[in-house]
């Protein structure tokens, strides 16, 4: 009778099979299929990662302590490049100065600029696409040519603007060849050059909910109550966003700076001609120049990766600083 009521080994509810896998190998097997298939998907990123950014980075960190001139082996020599840098450099530091001037003028009055035509365009009720075309098809200039055309526009003695001025009996500054103007000249072309932020913000403020702004009508809120409490916490994110592409890309500013030193100093196209970056007097130099000329100039690639370095730490301190906002990407629930 106990057979009657009894199981056989391994036909139970209680017994297990030897041979079969446990489910914990089953479930770990499950995932190490699925990371294989998450990093054969990913396995393109991460080698562009690894070759154009990890494998840079890593390199210009090495140089930074090494004598090398690209041509021989580079040998070890501790921290007298940065020494050199930060200490026997002055360039450097106006450098940074000037880098630093462009970055928080040039980018704030860019962002403002965006969002103010991105705003206005908005409102217009014909010709809207016009407007659009007009203000966007300048972004569409290639860097080099937009800066010669506007360095003979602000030309001190033959510039239409400066002729313009004259008649209106107002200043006629020197532009690209005072050192005074030289930043607010190159902060000019960046602003004629708005279309890319133009284009984002419209994008933004077009998704702005309309019932928000019929329901701050009925509460009684102005244009600028409307602004403030209805559009800017929307649209956060992208200002967030048009401010730390803006920092990174005007960290890289070298084109229209060169360019516009270049063609005020009037040895534009005089290959031959020795040209000191900087023109005039200094007040164009940025970092990304100093690079260029560390390294390709003047054969020092160990002093033009401490300034690379040096440049790469600041940019992602900024935007670091810049992402921890909750106004930006993230909000104040996360």
């Amino acid at each position: 009778m106990s057979l009657a009521f009894g199981t056989r080994k391994g036909t139970g509810t209680g017994a297990t099979d030897p041979a079969a896998p446990s489910t914990q190998h089953l479930l770990r097997r499950k995932r190490r299929r699925e990371a294989a298939r998450t990093l054969a998907f990913l396995s393109p990123w991460l080698i562009g990662f690894g070759v154009f950014f990890v494998y840079p980075l890593v390199s210009t960190a090495y140089f930074s302590f090494t004598q090398y001139n690209g041509f021989g082996s580079p040998t070890f020599n501790g921290l007298k490049n940065w020494d050199y840098v930060l200490d026997e450099l002055p360039a450097f530091w106006q450098g940074l100065r000037n880098t630093v001037w462009l970055v928080v003028i040039m980018v704030s009055l860019r962002v403002a600029f965006g969002l103010g035509i991105g705003l206005l365009i908005t409102k217009v009720r014909t010709g809207a696409g016009f407007f659009r075309t007009a203000f966007y098809l300048p972004y569409l200039a290639p860097p080099v040519a937009a800066t010669v055309a506007f360095a003979f526009l602000l030309n001190p003695g033959t510039g239409p603007l400066n002729h313009l001025l004259g008649e209106l009996g107002l200043p006629q500054p020197g532009w690209f060849a005072d050192p005074d103007w030289s930043k607010p000249a190159l902060t000019l072309l960046a602003m004629w050059g708005i279309g890319d932020l133009m284009v984002i913000f419209m994008a933004a403020l077009l998704d702005v909910p309309k019932e928000q702004y019929e329901a701050a009508e009925l509460d009684g809120a102005g244009p600028f109550q409307r602004f403030r409490y209805v559009t800017l916490p929307n649209i956060s994110p992208i200002i967030m966003f048009a401010v730390v592409t803006g920092v990174i890309q005007t960290m890289q500013y070298y084109t229209q700076a060169i360019v516009a030193g270049k063609v005020a100093s009037g040895i534009a196209g005089n290959s031959g001609q020795p040209f000191e970056p900087g023109f005039p007097q200094g007040s164009t130099w940025t970092l990304p120049q100093m690079v260029y000329n560390l390294g390709f100039q003047r054969f020092n690639y160990g002093a033009a990766c401490v300034v690379a370095l040096v440049l790469f730490a600041i940019s992602m301190a900024v935007t670091s600083i810049l992402l921890r906002r909750r106004s930006g990407f993230m909000s104040s629930d996360d």
